[in-house]
């Protein structure tokens, strides 16, 4: 059994470099594995055998299409994305911005929705991509957690700058999240990407539980300050839809603070 599970470990850590590299070939796979060759032969066999790895004719290697139908599935079985995805477009259509949806994994966000704008100059986020909880429109997530849990969070990690506008500072964040559940929203500006802004506003479940975020982004041009009221108001009407959607009772609309 043991021999078994180790197996299962080196194939997933094969699968994994293709996270960031779209093609290998067997000689990068080896190098980034640090895998024996002869280890690493036969588990590429068995994967291209079993469809998980594809070799196009110049030898390189990539995800086979059964990770396709995997995605598919998993996407159809995430009901919050099937429920927000008409609000988003409606509302991408409304304020012509891009309109993400993000959920917590683990100590990152993950965005696992997206409806992109049409403006030809436009912020680049892709479904699958992941930022930490404490920056840009996934703060919305954290700010609405349970206290001890945003405290546990806080005290195990490190504010690392990512774009100019990132709070570094946990006494400064504290406030920013503080901001964010007297509001209901959260505004940042240059905190994953510099000249970017978003509006985020939560998306609570029928306890009244954050499960996600709704945002607004895109290039800080186009998020003047006369224009801020305007999404502000967009955005947190569509969290409260999606939110009636999943059996929420209450929102912030209703002046209801969350995570206290």
């Amino acid at each position: 059994m043991q021999a078994h599970n180790k197996t299962v470990v080196k194939s997933m850590q094969i699968l994994t470099l293709f996270i960031n590299h779209p093609k290998l070939t067997f000689n990068e796979m080896m190098e980034l594995s640090n895998l024996p060759k002869t280890s690493l032969h036969r588990m590429v066999g068995s994967l291209e055998e079993m469809g998980f790895l594809t070799k196009d004719e110049d030898g390189r290697y990539s995800l086979g299409l059964i990770f396709l139908q995997f995605g598919q599935l998993v996407g159809e079985r995430l009901d919050i994305r099937s429920i927000a995805y008409p609000i988003m477009k409606d509302l991408r259509d409304d304020v012509e911005e891009a309109v993400n949806l993000i959920v917590r994994d683990k100590d990152e966000a993950m965005y696992i929705e997206k409806v992109d704008t049409l403006q030809p100059v436009r912020l680049y986020t892709s479904i699958g991509r992941r930022s930490p909880l404490y920056a840009g429109d996934s703060r919305i997530i954290l700010a609405f957690l349970p206290e001890e849990e945003r405290e546990n969070y806080l005290e195990n990690i490190q504010l690392k700058p990512i774009a100019m506008g990132t709070i570094t500072d946990k006494t400064k964040l504290r406030h920013a999240m503080d901001e964010a559940r007297s509001n209901g929203y959260t505004i940042t500006s240059s905190e994953l990407e510099d000249y970017t802004k978003a509006v985020s506003a939560p998306i609570l479940n029928g306890k009244g539980e954050i499960v996600a975020g709704i945002s607004v982004a895109g290039i800080e041009a186009r998020f003047q300050e006369d224009r801020l009221p305007e999404l502000i108001d967009k955005v947190t009407k569509a969290a409260k839809a999606i939110s009636v959607k999943l059996g929420s009772q209450t929102h912030l609309l209703s002046n209801k603070k969350v995570g206290k």
